[in-house]
């Protein structure tokens, strides 16, 4: 490495995507007017650093919608819920707020209506992903799971002629085309999805780490182990050209022999994960001689999404009432 420039090339688009940006601002508005504790059912999203500070918050996650107490506000996570979560939720007078991830939304509702028009759904996706158990839940007697292009084989349908696929948000990319191409060696009247149901910033952020793979010899992903776009960012670095990669929640989980005999650092993050920690991993990489960071951007990301309409509705409210009673003070 005599003569070598130790490097990052960090890539762009990362972290924070539309829909998990909107989920956390979510619980933390909530936190704010409703006051603590405000409960979250599952992890709004896949990601330790977000859960636990949002814990410091007051903010307590279940895993079951039973377990919050009668009469409480709980938030639904970005993943989305079955129907039957609702049901439930209703059953026991929750103050519920729906952050499920507009996209999701999108893929729910393509469920229910091919659902309604009796088709057989391929959903294809990993199997307890709490994102495929609520869209199963929208039509469970015509969805079947189809985890990757080795589970196509299994499948089986009433009619081929009347046969959808839909996907998982946060997949590869590159592996859902796999298993789509042999679904319809399999069913070739197989339809798809009005729109591309693979999220614009999971794509994106798997473009970017296919363009600077083969440039790098060690690909850092920030994110969490349960976190499935994070995971998949990982994969796509070795299957295009990194030598190694790793996931790391935290800078501190970087075992320095990683660097050894690595002159070029790929870094991202997925998009469950605050830009705070890729910052703390250039900061931890930069005290280890790499501090020249060129940033490599694929694509430019503006997309934003409104706060779920019960929230709005009640900082409205609020907003009106806290006018009134300065209004009033003034009188």
């Amino acid at each position: 490495m005599t003569g070598q420039t130790k490097r990052v090339l960090l890539a762009a688009p990362r972290g924070y995507c539309a829909g998990v940006d909107r989920a956390v601002v979510a619980v933390e508005k909530s936190l704010d007017l409703y006051g603590a504790p405000v409960y979250v059912r599952k992890q709004i999203v896949h990601n330790k650093h977000v859960v636990m500070t949002l814990e410091k918050r007051g903010a307590i996650f279940v895993d079951e919608t039973d377990q919050v107490p009668e009469g409480a506000t709980v938030v639904f996570s970005a993943h989305g819920v079955a129907p039957s979560v609702h049901v439930e939720a209703e059953r026991l007078s929750l103050k519920t707020i729906d952050a499920t991830c507009p996209l999701v939304t999108k893929v729910h509702n393509e469920a229910v209506r091919f659902a309604g028009e009796d088709f057989d759904i391929l959903l294809i996706g990993h199997e307890g992903h709490e994102e495929v158990v609520g869209t199963a839940g929208e039509a469970p007697a015509n969805i079947q799971l189809v985890d990757g292009p080795d589970d196509v084989p299994n499948v089986t349908v009433r009619d081929p002629e009347r046969v959808v696929w839909l996907s998982q948000t946060t997949l590869s990319v590159d592996e859902t085309m796999e298993t789509v191409r042999r679904l319809r060696d399999r069913f070739p009247s197989l339809q798809d999805p009005p729109s591309d149901d693979i999220c614009y910033a999971t794509q994106n952020r798997q473009v970017a780490v296919k363009q600077i793979a083969p440039q790098v010899d060690l690909m850092l992903v920030v994110g969490s182990t349960n976190s499935s776009n994070s995971v998949r960012l990982v994969e796509v670095a070795l299957e295009h050209g990194a030598r190694a990669g790793h996931l790391v929640d935290y800078a501190d989980e970087i075992d320095p022999s990683w660097l050894d005999g690595v002159t070029t650092v790929g870094l991202t993050s997925g998009a469950s994960v605050p830009e705070v920690l890729v910052r703390d991993v250039l900061a931890w990489l930069a005290e280890r001689g790499y501090g020249e960071v060129d940033e490599v951007v694929s694509a430019q990301e503006s997309l934003l999404f409104s706060l779920p309409r019960e929230l709005r509705r009640d900082l409205k409210a609020a907003e009106a009432a806290q006018a009134a009673q300065g209004a009033q003070a003034l009188t």
